[in-house]
């Protein structure tokens, strides 16, 4: 079954439980989200899982089609995805999405989620290229640390943040939306899936399958560094296996000297250290470097500026 498939998605006026399926808003390798509406006409975005390397879904149908050899990793990933919104159901933070229910239909299972209106973080830094200041990285990232903090209290990881998952609402408050925590632990348990993380965004540990250890509260911290670099850039930074390899990521205070100042430079390039243990260790600790100009920024030690040191953690 080839992994390039397109999934069939459920059509326009479809029930759902007690959901009216309004229309698709996206579609990916991992999950299809909707619009739809509940029986008191609010609207929901409701996240389907269905991998398109695992299952396909052909015109017509409502059941996916699931090869024998597939059905058990199918059913794995469900289970991931299932505990996933569960886990999610439990946190209420303004700057987190928040989960109203998720159930089981058409052999495979639905999160229902607020639905909110606004733009993501990257079709802001599309129509506003070279434009972004740093009152906005500021005031943007920290409200955002606050959701994400929340998150991580709970012993969560979000594991796929990037500007496309990080929503501005129209009263400007950032929401974390997408979690990839089910993806990040279905590639790792198996070898059918590639593994799903965004290059650019993704910290170096996340490419190793093996070392499910080595991810923690910094990961995340990576990903929110990269993140205000592509603000910053208006493009994702050098994907962190190629650092790996050969570092040609500029680094922030070089890049803009003129245009930010010097202590949020150094916090993005802080957060994007390709040694976990360079970074911030917590949220905490980059919260108060992004409310505190004047506080300085840990310089980077001997052993984290070793490349090889790196490699040998990620073998």
């Amino acid at each position: 079954m080839p992994p390039s498939q397109a999934n069939v998605p459920l059509p326009p006026g479809y029930q759902l439980e007690e959901y009216r399926i309004e229309r698709q808003l996206s579609l990916g390798g991992f999950s299809i989200v909707y619009l739809a509406f509940d029986k008191d006409g609010t609207p929901v975005a409701i996240k389907e899982y269905l991998p398109n390397s695992l299952a396909l879904r052909s015109e017509g149908d409502a059941l996916p089609s699931i090869a024998e050899e597939n059905v058990a990793t199918f059913r794995y990933g469900m289970k991931c995805f299932f505990e996933e919104g569960r886990a999610l159901a439990k946190i209420s933070h303004p700057n987190v999405v928040q989960v109203l229910n998720f159930f089981r239909a058409n052999e495979t299972v639905y999160m229902v989620m607020q639905y909110e209106r606004g733009r993501t973080l990257q079709e802001h830094i599309q129509k506003h290229k070279g434009e972004i200041r740093e009152s906005f990285i500021r005031t943007v990232f920290a409200r955002l640390l606050n959701g994400l903090r929340e998150v991580h209290t709970h012993k969560l990881l979000h594991l796929d943040i990037k500007p496309s998952n990080v929503y501005l609402r129209n009263d400007g408050q950032p929401v974390l939306i997408d979690f990839g925590a089910a993806r990040q632990t279905l590639s790792i348990d198996t070898p059918l899936l590639k593994p799903m993380y965004t290059p650019g965004f993704a910290a170096p540990e996340q490419y190793n399958n093996t070392r499910r250890e080595l991810l923690g509260p910094w990961t995340d911290i990576y990903s929110i560094g990269a993140s205000m670099y592509a603000c910053m850039a208006a493009a994702a930074p050098q994907a962190a296996d190629q650092r790996l390899d050969r570092d040609l990521l500029v680094p922030a205070p070089k890049r803009w000297p003129d245009k930010y100042s010097r202590q949020l430079l150094e916090t993005v390039d802080w957060c994007m250290r390709l040694n976990y243990l360079e970074r911030p260790q917590s949220v905490f600790a980059l919260q108060k470097a992004l409310a505190d100009k004047e506080r300085s920024v840990p310089k980077p030690t001997f052993l984290g500026g070793l490349r090889k040191h790196v490699r040998n953690l990620m073998k």
